[in-house]
């Protein structure tokens, strides 16, 4: 009876939500290390960029021990459910196929994805003209899902990280490539050579394929660590520790409207 009288007063709690929410002070994020300007790796091992400024400011803000861990972007899901970090920081567009696998925070960025290539090259997105265009996109990303869908009969390429992406164009081995705008702009056009290459067509912003912007994953079982973040990425924008972060990489407000 007395092990009854325990089960049920257990129960009456989670379902009248009394439970404590857990005070996560120590947070494993998964970050890449492969998109400049949002993380890269140096040679040294460390990975810098804009969304490592913005989890350590997170951590600070929520007064969290926070260890970053580096993830290849195919497995980061994955890792994440599997436990072997509690979040992920990493640009990852908040889409409705995404989140059938994991919750997500409000957006702590929002940036068109655009296609690049070589100056003087045209691109019309339609699925005649399409046909046999060979596309590079990084694969699992919001790009590769849109190309995938709407250009089935174009020549997809994918690629572990957006740098190999690049490369290819650069060696003539692909016609365009698809990427956030901003990671193109760093990554190949701000590059040695990249003056050959430019933005081609309109910026991308569908929500059906690009969501409504990026934003931390965590599991769906962890409420509480997703309402930790939301408060500490509005205070980031409220106290101006945000823009000092997003002017330190760009030019204009990486957060959107």
């Amino acid at each position: 009876m007395n092990k009854l009288i325990l089960v049920t007063a257990i129960v009456t709690a989670v379902t009248s939500g009394n439970v404590v929410a857990k005070e996560w002070k120590e947070i494993r994020i998964g970050v890449e290390g492969a998109y400049p300007p949002f993380s890269w790796t140096e040679a040294s091992g460390e990975v810098k960029g804009f969304d490592i400024d913005i989890a350590n400011a997170l951590c600070e803000e929520m007064k969290a021990k926070c260890t970053l861990i580096k993830q290849d972007w195919d497995g980061i899901i994955p890792a994440l459910l599997s436990r072997k970090f509690d979040a992920i920081i990493a640009t990852m567009d908040i889409t409705e196929e995404r989140k059938n696998k994991v919750d997500f925070t409000q957006k702590y960025q929002h940036i068109p994805a655009r296609f690049a290539a070589k100056k003087g090259t045209e691109v019309q997105l339609d699925k005649a003209f399409m046909e046999g265009k060979s596309v590079a996109v990084q694969r699992a990303t919001s790009m590769d899902t849109f190309i995938t869908d709407n250009f089935p009969n174009a020549t997809i390429k994918r690629y572990g990280t957006a740098d190999e992406a690049y490369l290819d164009l650069k060696s003539g081995r692909v016609d365009y490539v698809l990427a956030d705008s901003a990671a193109i702009n760093d990554g190949l056009l701000k590059k040695e050579g990249g003056d050959q290459f430019e933005f081609v067509g309109p910026a991308l912003t569908d929500p059906k394929w690009f969501g409504q912007g990026a934003g931390i994953a965590v599991r769906k079982t962890d409420s509480d660590l997703k309402a930790q973040f939301n408060v500490a990425i509005q205070a980031l924008r409220a106290n101006g520790k945000y823009k000092a972060i997003n002017d330190k990489y760009f030019e204009f407000d990486v957060y959107g409207e």
